[in-house]
């Protein structure tokens, strides 16, 4: 079997044990992780929204928690005021979202490498002291709650997000579909412009391409993606506050992607599942979890500087070739500091 046919199986694979997760775990009687497996889901997106600038576009985000936060309150403000519901309330926070990403990205994809990174923790904090000032509206640190929402309505029967399985497939399949857009998107033209950039946006311009429209496009989307991530924990927690809009956020949300793998489809699933579940064992044993976490995250990085994506990767190459992944040439673009490897190479992890 190829690399390729590997990582369908292996993708397949994981779909049906998400899908099974409700169904097996209370046999174990283990129903507490089924929430941290939603939670591991929802925290995704929002590395995703950090691999989507970093892998693909080689724009480094450490604001992607002001959009997470817009989301969130777009969410739950409009099933507070509005009473739209929970598919209303997705689409309400993932839209204010995108404006609000729209509106940060028309300055700050004008710039790049640090310069970027700065400015878009400086919209979070702009964004996050703003909320926090609005305390009759967003209810500041305390925040503001609401009740569980009713996803469908068959025959009658009300399917609603008290229900712990209905949340959870509701989350799962928002969840798959973000990710099945994103796959669409990064395969598309549009995702080879955005690796072109990426590569060398002075190359890219000098055959055509818009380089500020591109890195913009994928402000925009990485937006959408942060928004779909805040919607979903304001639903999942039946609460929002303005706390998740600090810029502490975003830096977990990049060391996910990180350790994940920047660059490849699921690497953000893969980094946010392992330091999430590794945090929940090691919290109720030790105190200072933390340290354990960044070990970890250390480790990862030094022994597997492509993320879990790309160590899958290149055991998919010993096992399928027999042979070691020759070394990646210094001169390489894919070898420059901060940029991962070309996300052909990557996605065959995930």
């Amino acid at each position: 079997m190829t690399a390729a046919g590997i990582s369908r199986a292996a993708v397949v694979v994981l779909l049906a044990a998400l899908i099974a997760v409700p169904l097996v775990l209370p046999m174990f009687g283990s129903s507490f992780w089924i929430d941290i497996v939603a939670e591991i889901l929802i925290w995704s997106l929002l590395a995703a929204s950090v691999n989507l600038l970093l892998g693909y576009v080689g724009l480094l985000s450490f604001g992607q928690a002001l959009y997470f936060g817009v989301g969130m309150y777009g969410a739950a403000l409009s099933v507070i005021h509005w009473g739209v519901g929970f598919w209303g309330g997705l689409a309400v926070g993932v839209v204010a979202a995108m404006v609000m990403a729209a509106i940060a990205g028309s300055v700050a994809v004008r710039l790049t490498w640090h310069y970027f990174a700065i400015i878009t923790v400086v919209f979070s904090l702009i964004l996050y002291f703003a909320a926090m000032s609005a305390k009759p509206l967003t209810g500041g640190d305390d925040g503001i709650s609401f009740s569980a929402q009713s996803v469908l309505t068959l025959g009658g029967t009300k399917f609603t997000l008290a229900d712990q399985s209905v949340q959870y497939y509701t989350i799962l399949l928002v969840v798959a579909f973000c990710y099945a857009l994103f796959a669409l998107v990064v395969r598309s033209p549009l995702g080879v412009r955005f690796m072109a950039v990426r590569e060398n946006d002075r190359r890219a311009a000098l055959v055509g391409i818009n380089v500020y429209l591109t890195r913009y496009t994928a402000f925009v989307l990485a937006g959408a993606l942060a928004g779909a991530s805040g919607a979903l924990f304001a639903f999942f927690g039946r609460y929002a506050s303005a706390s998740y809009m600090f810029y502490h956020v975003s830096g977990e949300a990049v060391v996910w992607a990180i350790v994940g793998g920047a660059g490849s489809l699921l690497g953000p699933l893969f980094g946010t599942g392992l330091l999430i579940i590794f945090r929940e064992i090691i919290s109720a044993v030790w105190e200072h979890y933390l340290f354990a976490v960044g070990a970890i995250t250390v480790l990862v990085v030094m022994f597997a500087p492509r993320g879990l994506a790309g160590a899958w990767s290149d055991l998919l190459d010993v096992m399928t070739r027999g042979k070691p992944p020759a070394n990646v040439p210094p001169s390489s673009p894919s070898a420059a500091p901060g940029l991962p490897k070309r996300a052909a190479d990557t996605t065959s992890g995930g």
